[in-house]
C-alpha cells in the first residue's frame, strides 16, 4: 500500500509502506521518480528522470508543505512526530 498524501500539478506524493522510519516523500509523475528526505532537514535522496527544472518545482513543494507531510508520514507509519 502506498498512501497518497497529496497530488499538485501532476506531481504525486506518497510514501511506500514498509520502508524505512526516517521521514522522507517519494514525488512521480509521467515514469519519474523522486526521494526526499523530510529530515534531519529538506534533502533529494534520488531522482529518476526529472529534470532540473522539475526538480525544483518539487522542492518548493516539498518545502512548502514538509511539515504537513512529516505528520503524515508519522500517522501512517504510527510513530510521534517527535521519536
Amino acid at each position: 500500500m502506498s498512501p497518497r498524501f497529496r497530488e499538485e500539478e501532476g506531481f504525486v506524493f506518497k510514501i511506500y509502506s514498509n520502508e524505512e522510519e526516517r521521514k522522507h516523500i517519494h514525488v512521480v509523475k509521467a515514469g519519474n521518480e523522486a526521494k526526499f528526505w523530510l529530515e534531519p532537514e529538506i534533502s533529494m535522496a534520488y531522482n529518476h528522470g526529472f529534470k532540473e527544472k522539475e526538480v525544483k518545482k518539487i522542492i518548493q513543494l516539498v518545502e512548502k508543505y514538509g511539515n504537513e507531510f512529516k505528520q503524515q508520514f508519522a500517522a501512517h507509519i504510527g510513530k510521534r512526530l517527535d521519536d
